[in-house]
């Protein structure tokens, strides 16, 4: 049986043409004359095939399989045998005979496992598949059914133990999902994005029987699957679509009329597309199976344009139907998001408005489409004046990129086009990465994103800090000072104080107070201390010196770390 056709070896060149012009430059082929790479490698393609069929005794197919999609793991051997285009295939099918491989390795290649995973799923101590034939026999009764080859590498880092089934189950498993009306492709695309549906014991088990239940439900009942391109590629495409919303936390067995009703979707929008919806409304902090729903009801949201409009957060406000008083109380309470900004950190600035559960409770109840026909009122609605003249500093200065990353950073997390911002903007310090990875570690710790938000408006300085500096002062204040995340609320630059040198010191001279509480029992340095903030420098200075006692050190320490008052 020839190996390749003529055509076949035609194009095979000029792809392994490509695959050789990506090697790293420190690769060593350099003793293959560069016009004969291509052909080197097909030579030795083609002696790995016979070496795993004659002298290892597999069947051709899977051998095949094997030696045309393995080619980085060929490159090792095709470095150490010397290079005559005469003799090389005879030399190269010595040097196997002599120098046994990693079958494993191979193997995982073929089915696309990239050469950087490879290592973390070879089997230990183990190089034939006469050691472990599970693996082989397994892969061939996927072949054999219907999956291409090079992709059952999907199936093996999603749920290894599929390979570990005897090939008779793995077929009689396949064959039950066809009793659902489906093709052996459509099995196929579910199984490649599904991949768990395979890999249980004996019956389907509850939520593989629940998801196919939906999926007859889309595409035999409302006939989806006669709009799918008959081929593997189109059916995993639209699978993994599917798997979206089950990802987001959709119900297994209760969606399935909801997603026929709107198949519409998998069909006119990219995965990318439906990623990025989802993305949007993630970012508002509610229930994501919700957001699913949502998106299934409400399959016109799809197509707004959730990135590029420019909207005034009050004028937003206000065409949600956010009343007057309330209105006016969020201008009150969260001045720095006034303003305007952009459609793309809507979600962020409802967060830092505390609105999010009202705004996503506004788009389930039927206001979706408020969302879709916004408009400003005006082009000048909502301008800042004061806002205008900073960003015109901004872009004359000698670092205008960096300073818009780091105002565009403060514009994600809901601060609008206003002076509060720019005023901000002036004490933070950072890239706009680091500013959001701190950022981040905070709200990780269990600040709320609105009171956080609040406490960077009075006190900018505590993004200036690395998130692990950060973790260990939340830790402090909690574990260490029994405190609560609320007091942050109240006294926000204990996150500017230095840990070691101020906070822990303080806290000390606190609990050594609190255990000697006899301190207070001396009337005079405690008219003192309840009189201090009323005294000059000089009179503290003066009392300091005259008193010579520990005791007013002490009490100074504690005041001060329990008011942010410095002496």
């Amino acid at each position: 049986m020839p190996f390749l056709s003529t055509i076949t070896i035609t194009s095979l060149c000029t792809y392994l043409s490509r695959q050789l012009s990506s090697l790293p430059k420190n690769s060593n082929l350099s003793h293959i004359p560069s016009k004969h790479r291509s052909q080197a490698v097909l030579l030795a393609q083609k002696a790995l095939t016979d070496y795993f069929h004659s002298t290892r005794s597999l069947p051709f197919l899977y051998a095949e399989h094997i030696g045309r999609n393995s080619f980085y793991s060929l490159y090792d051997p095709i470095s150490k045998v010397e290079f005559s285009l005469s003799s090389f295939a005879k030399s190269f099918e010595r040097f196997l005979r002599y120098h046994p491989i990693n079958e494993f390795e191979f193997f995982f290649e073929s089915i696309g496992i990239t050469q950087k995973e490879i290592s973390g799923f070879l089997p230990p101590n183990k190089f034939f598949f006469a050691e472990d034939g599970r693996i082989l026999n397994a892969a061939g009764a996927l072949s054999g059914f219907g999956f291409p080859w090079n992709k059952l590498g999907i199936l093996y880092k999603a749920e290894a133990s599929i390979f570990d089934k005897d090939s008779d189950d793995l077929s009689r498993r396949l064959c039950r999902f066809k009793d659902y009306g489906l093709s052996n492709v459509s099995v196929i695309g579910i199984c490649l994005a599904f991949p768990f549906v395979l890999g249980g014991k004996g019956d389907l088990g509850v939520e593989a029987g629940a998801l196919f239940d939906d999926l007859k439900r889309v595409f035999v009942d409302f006939d989806l699957g006669s709009f799918v391109e008959e081929n593997v590629d189109a059916w995993y495409e639209i699978c993994r679509k599917i798997r979206l919303f089950y990802d987001l936390g959709c119900e297994k067995g209760k969606i399935g009329e909801l997603m026929g009703r709107s198949r519409n979707i998998f069909l006119e929008y990219s995965e990318e597309v439906l990623v990025r919806k989802m993305d949007f409304f993630c970012r508002l902090n509610v229930r994501k199976a919700g957001i699913g729903l949502l998106l299934l009801e409400c399959p016109e949201i799809l197509s707004f344009d959730l990135e590029a409009p420019v909207i005034s957060v009050m004028g937003f406000l206000k065409h949600f139907g956010l009343g007057l008083q309330k209105s006016k109380s969020v201008a009150r309470m969260y001045p720095y998001v006034l303003g305007r900004n952009k459609m793309a950190n809507l979600p962020h600035v409802m967060r830092a408005l505390d609105l999010h559960e009202w705004f996503f409770g506004m788009m389930k109840n039927g206001n979706h489409r408020l969302l879709g026909n916004y408009v400003l009122s005006h082009p000048d609605e909502d301008l800042d004046e004061d806002y205008r003249v900073g960003l015109e500093k901004i872009q004359s200065s000698r670092t205008p990129a960096h300073t818009i990353n780091k105002l565009n950073f403060l514009h994600g997390i809901g601060y609008g086009e206003n002076l509060l911002t720019m005023k901000v903007l002036e004490h933070v310090h950072g890239t706009s990465s680091e500013l959001q990875e701190r950022f981040n570690c905070l709200l990780h710790a269990g600040l709320e994103f609105s009171k956080l938000c609040t406490m960077i408006s009075f006190s900018a300085k505590i993004l200036n800090q690395k998130p692990e500096i950060l973790e260990r002062k939340v830790n402090f204040l909690i574990q260490e000072m029994g405190l609560s995340l609320q007091y942050l609320d109240v006294f926000p630059a204990y996150l500017c104080f230095n840990l070691d040198n101020r906070i822990k010191p303080r806290y000390r001279c606190h609990v050594w107070l609190a255990e000697n509480d006899n301190l207070f029992q001396n009337h005079f340095i405690f008219e003192i201390i309840t009189r201090l903030s009323d005294l000059s420098s000089n009179m503290v200075d003066l009392f300091r010196i005259s008193t010579k006692s520990s005791s007013f050190y002490f009490l100074c320490s504690c005041f001060s770390a329990n008011t942010g008052i410095e002496f």
